[in-house]
């Protein structure tokens, strides 16, 4: 089992690479502005490492091979971003990293955690489902997590599939 620790400011351009690598599944279907997207920006991921909320699940070696940002959206842990190196996919190191986020933000008094997603996506929306989240409808979106989805639509990204997803903690 690989273990979680918080990302260290040397590790951040491998972070973005892990990132563009496990957007390729999306050029398989269909999705290649998804895949061609571009990581994290550096400066905004050295901003949430800075502050804490950037961790990395690690090989024996203790590189990273996955890793998750969180920021505060409504008074709850929203993941702005979970990527897993694809040598690594389907081995339950998402669902560690978000119940390892799931943890700090119980420890903090955070109710929840959030995240966006594309619904139909099977190693998103549904995966998600797995992972206990749930779908939230267009009544319970509270100003930060339609401001998200706002952000998103300006990016060009399909709306009719994204969706705003919440897990208790």
């Amino acid at each position: 089992m690989e273990p979680i620790r918080a990302a260290r400011a040397d590790e951040l351009t491998e972070l973005q690479s892990i990132e563009v690598d496990s957007g390729a599944p999306f050029r398989d279907i269909g999705m290649t502005d998804v895949a061609d997207s571009p990581p994290m920006p550096h400066d905004v991921l050295a901003g949430h490492q800075a502050a804490g909320r950037c961790w990395v699940a690690v090989d024996g070696d203790d590189q990273p091979i996955a890793f998750v940002v969180v920021e505060p959206v409504d008074g709850c842990a929203h993941v702005a971003q979970i990527s897993v190196a694809p040598a690594y996919a389907r081995r339950g190191v998402g669902r560690r990293l978000l119940d390892h986020v799931a943890g700090w933000a119980g420890g903090r008094g955070l109710p929840a955690l959030t995240l966006t997603t594309f619904r139909s996506v099977p190693w998103n929306g549904p995966y998600y489902v797995r992972c206990g989240f749930r779908e939230l409808s267009a009544a319970e979106l509270a100003p930060g997590l339609v401001d998200t989805l706002a952000a998103e639509a300006a990016m060009g990204l399909d709306m009719t599939d994204r969706v705003a997803m919440l897990r208790r903690v």
